[in-house]
């Protein structure tokens, strides 16, 4: 899927993102170069996530996120139990614990 194809608000918040863990990058004074080789990609796929490109590989935007220790929070940012409607369809939904 070309880049053109996604929706609006996929390209805008890829662009977030990327600008964010870019932020970060520079934050942590890593280069480019060394976040790349400890995250396991091509320092052309690190340009592409920074630069908000949203057909980058999920697992490749997740291992920029572990070297800028960004994964757990994002995690939490992404646990449907966080949230009040989460918890409240779990309670609907799961089953109860029977003995």
């Amino acid at each position: 899927m070309s880049d053109r194809a996604w929706p609006r608000a996929v390209r805008e918040a890829t662009d977030g993102i990327g600008q964010n863990l870019s932020t970060m990058r520079r934050l942590l004074n890593l280069p480019a170069e060394v976040v790349a080789e400890r995250a396991g990609i091509s320092t052309s796929t690190l340009t592409r996530i920074e630069s908000g490109s949203p057909g980058v590989a999920l697992g490749a935007a997740l291992s920029v996120a572990r070297v800028l220790t960004l994964l757990d929070p994002l995690l939490d940012a992404t646990d449907p139990y966080s949230t009040d409607l989460g918890r409240m369809r779990a309670d609907q939904l799961l089953p109860k614990r029977i003995r």
